[in-house]
């Protein structure tokens, strides 16, 4: 959260949801309350320790060829300038601009086979995160997405820090909404971080606010809502109001909790481990996850965009945007060293059957590079009018990271032609994909079905199976 935001909007931010949830939405809260708390119960019976995902979000869609699907021996207007490099796993090769990852690929997975029909980037979000089949850009969500509907299936009020928390939220590309709770309700948005937490002068107002005067005001204006909800009780016949209870009570917890702000503060971190992750924006994004997933929270996201990627700020490595091998030349090492990090670090402290890392983004880049004018100077890109090299939007080929888990891994799954043109064995579509997150969450996609603005249930999986090959070992 910025630093300018004072007490007032972050009451606005977490309280203010709780008060503009629609009748449809109370209602069904009130049906679904002890049904989901009957749930959890049981869930957390027979699971003493329950799942969770880190997703790193590759925000305008990562290059196959230039990341985990080189292809050295394709034609020169295809394979680009970079050479494919070992790991330590036999026969699995990465590119060159990831040395460190090269190193601890026994940890994780590598699909080199997803595939889809979403070209734009609004579609191929979407496809991704929710499952929606249509092709066609959306300004706004159909579906509610995968993390919003884990947070509904795995809510808990008593939660001193929220289930589903937004690092640098996944949530829009320019004036698109790519992600959200839709019909679920704005109950089961993330509580967001913004900011570069690898600056000296980050904090996030208000969390954990342990001054004696600010949790009395803060206490004293709940009471006052409290006070002036009076009237509408009285006339509550169904007890919808008391639904509301379980958000605000979150909210609070959140603001008062001392353990909320230790988890967040990553001044608690040693500052080799610090810097083992980077001290830029996206190394210190991966650490706060890797805090809070410790600190019990279950689903969270972190997108990696901004200053880091270059010029226009994300993976949109058409030529009229950035040179193509430039960019990913100059953001690399930052991924690599922030990835390679958090993975190793989810193995040495032990929670590597618990916390699965994916690292994805909408979609892969053409195979053929492309020449266009630049449209201007800047970090990874050359003057205005210049050719330079690009590589467009392509669905129909990607690569996807898997971690941890406890699934298997040093392991390629699918492969693509010899250009990295299209899938030629074991193509995993979106809703494979979003299948094997929910079996890790332990979440039935065959049965869940919430209600649309219409009433009618809606399947969360329309199509899809888990991707078997990352089977959690025994």
């Amino acid at each position: 959260m910025q630093d300018q935001w004072g007490r007032r909007e972050f009451l606005r931010a977490g309280l203010g949801g709780f008060g503009a949830l629609s009748l449809p939405g109370l209602l069904r809260l009130r049906a679904e309350a002890a049904l989901k708390a009957d749930q959890n119960h049981q869930s957390q019976q027979g699971s003493p320790e329950k799942t969770a995902i880190i997703l790193v979000w590759l925000r305008g869609g990562a290059s196959h060829l230039e990341t985990f699907d080189p292809k050295p021996d394709a034609p020169s207007d295809y394979r680009g300038p970079f050479s494919p490099i070992s790991t330590n796993v036999p026969g699995i090769q990465i590119s060159e601009l990831l040395p460190k990852l090269s190193t601890c690929a026994d940890r994780y997975a590598i699909v080199r086979s997803l595939s889809h029909t979403g070209g734009g980037h609004p579609a191929g979000s979407l496809q991704m995160l929710s499952g929606d089949p249509d092709a066609q850009d959306k300004r706004v969500p159909k579906y509610p997405d995968w993390m919003s509907i884990a947070h509904a299936e795995r809510f808990d009020p008593s939660h001193s820090i929220p289930n589903y928390i937004a690092i640098n939220p996944v949530d829009r590309y320019d004036s698109f909404t790519i992600a959200g709770p839709t019909y679920l309700g704005r109950n089961y948005t993330p509580f967001q971080v913004v900011g570069d937490a690898s600056r000296p002068d980050f904090n996030i107002p208000n969390v954990g606010n342990t001054n004696d005067a600010q949790r009395k005001r803060l206490s004293d204006r709940v009471g006052l809502r409290k006070h002036l909800d009076h009237i509408r009780r009285d006339i509550d016949h169904l007890g919808m109001m008391q639904a509301m209870d379980h958000f605000e009570s979150q909210a609070m917890n959140l603001i008062l909790s001392p353990e909320a702000r230790e988890a967040f503060d990553l001044s608690h971190e040693p500052t080799e481990v610090r810097e083992r992750y980077g001290m830029n924006q996206w190394g210190q994004q991966c650490l706060m996850a890797r805090r809070l997933v410790e600190a019990g929270v279950e689903i969270i996201t972190t997108e990696f965009d901004g200053p880091l990627c270059g010029r226009v700020s994300n993976w949109d490595d058409h030529a009229v945007n950035h040179h193509v091998f430039d960019a990913l030349q100059y953001r690399a090492p930052f991924v690599d060293q922030a990835i390679s990090a958090l993975i190793e670090e989810v193995y040495s402290r032990g929670l590597d059957k618990r916390v699965l890392v994916v690292v994805t983004g909408e979609f892969g880049r053409t195979p053929k590079i492309s020449h266009v004018a630049s449209s201007g100077g800047g970090v990874a890109s050359a003057a205005k009018g210049t050719v330079q090299p690009g590589r467009d939007h392509w669905p129909r080929a990607g690569s996807m990271l898997f971690a941890g888990g406890g699934i298997q891994t040093g392991q390629v799954i699918g492969a693509t032609d010899a250009r990295g043109e299209d899938p030629i064995s074991r193509r995993v579509g979106p809703e494979d994909f979003l299948a094997t997150i929910y079996k890790h969450l332990k979440i039935d996609y065959n049965t869940i079905a919430p209600l649309d603005f219409t009433g009618r249930p809606t399947p969360i999986i329309r199509k899809g199976k888990p991707i078997v090959e990352l089977a959690r070992q025994s």
